[in-house]
Formats: structure tokens, sequence, C-alpha cells
């Protein structure tokens, strides 16, 4: 596992965007993972300048999103789908075709989780999947407890998640409870790891995924089993890692 600490947001966010800038055009037909939430949009930022400055292209690369929230749709102001379109998807040249989401309206979840599963071996698997944390140490939507060998499967939120989530929603009451997400045997197949952690809030959660022990209690301790593991952490989120 390779640790970088940097000062602040913005150069985590300029650092994360070099790593996938590399990994794009050392392999064009890559296959990226990608998150969302609050952490990556710097990245994401940077991305689409670098597009636009012509140096990148995401034309023959495929995605695949780490999670949605259950049930919601795909055009709902909230949903992870149009996250992606409004921060990364409609301002690069990635293809429609090539973009994979969980379907967060799907009437039958496990065909649900089993199409997103069968979709993700018949492209090969990803080569670099992009990760945040959650307060509560949790990747994707994989919560405390979650079993390391689940595949893609829904979720129920914890109130911890819900409350960190209520600011994109308005109030609380309006976050959805459960979510579709990867699973961490999904997660821990890609073949490169990028996991990001910003702000003092996520200290505690990221210190007890790299310096404690592997346990499902702290679903992103299970990194330190990974072969190819970067960790980009700004001082405030790294400041218990000492």
């Amino acid at each position: 596992m390779k640790l970088e600490i940097v000062p602040d947001y913005a150069e985590l966010s300029r650092r994360a965007a070099e790593i996938v800038i590399a990994e794009c055009r050392k392999r064009p037909q890559i296959v990226l993972g990608l998150a969302t939430g609050a952490t990556p949009i710097g990245m994401y930022r940077q991305l689409v300048q670098a597009y636009q400055r012509g140096r990148v292209s995401f034309l023959r690369a495929t995605t695949f999103n780490l999670d949605e929230y259950y049930p919601i749709a795909p055009d709902h102001p909230h949903s992870f789908r149009r996250f992606m379109h409004q921060q990364l998807f409609d301002q690069v040249d990635l293809a429609a075709e090539r973009i994979h989401f969980l379907r967060g309206t799907a009437a039958d979840v496990e065909r649900e989780c089993s199409r997103y599963e069968a979709e993700l071996e018949a492209v090969g698997g990803i080569d670099l999947q992009v990760l945040g944390i959650g307060e509560n140490g949790h990747i994707g939507f994989n919560e405390p407890g979650t079993p390391f060998h689940l595949k893609t499967h829904k979720v129920a939120l914890t109130e911890q998640t819900m409350r960190a989530n209520a600011r994109f929603f308005g109030s609380l009451a309006d976050v959805p409870r459960h979510a579709l997400t990867m699973g961490i045997c999904s997660i821990m197949r890609s073949r490169k790891i990028l996991l990001l952690a910003s702000g003092e809030k996520k200290a505690d959660a990221l210190a007890a995924a790299l310096l404690g022990p592997v346990t499902e209690a702290v679903p992103a301790s299970v990194l330190q089993l990974h072969p190819d593991v970067t960790v980009i952490a700004d001082k405030a989120a790294a400041q218990r890692l000492a």
C-alpha cells in the first residue's frame, strides 16, 4: 500500500486526477470504477479540465459506478447517475454505451445485482477503482459488518451514513434508506485501487482502515490485503496516522 499525504483538498484532487490520467494514457481501453460523494468532485473537475486541454481522452474507456440509492430514478436530482453526468460524463468524450450503472428502480434487486456482476465480468473487471471512505469506514455503500465475500448487493444504510448524506437531500427524511452497491469482493478484484480521504471527519475512519486490524467492522480495512492500493489523504484526514 502506498500512502501520499498532501497539504489540502486542492492538491488531493490534482494528484488523484494525475493518477487517473496516467492510467488512461497507458491503457486507452481502461475500465474505471468511479465513486460519488463530495470527495471526488475536485478530481472530476481536474479531469474535465485535462480533457478540455487535450491531455486525456475517455473515448475508449468504460466506467462502472460503485453504487446507487434505492429506490431512486436515474433522473432524480440526487441520483448518483445524475451526479456523474453533471460532474464528468457530460463534459468529456466518454461514449454513452460504455457507462455502466446500477438501476435504482429495478423491480428485481437480485437480478439487477447479478446483471451488474455479469457486465463487470464481461469486460474483464476493473483496471482502476476510485474509492472514498465513509465516516464509519465504509467503501461503496458496504456498511460496517458487511461480509467481505459479498458481490454486488442491496444494503440498508446506517443512520450515520444517512445523516452524512442528508446535506445533499435537504433533510434526513428525504434520504433513501437503501442502496445497491458493488460488494467488497467486487471491489477487491480491481487491479488497482485509489482511495481518497479528505477532511477531519474522515481521520478516525482512515486510521482504523490503515492501522487497525482487518475486520468487517471497518470495511475499508480490507484494502490492507490488496496488492496495489494508493491512498491519497490531505493533512486533515491523515492527522491520526502518525
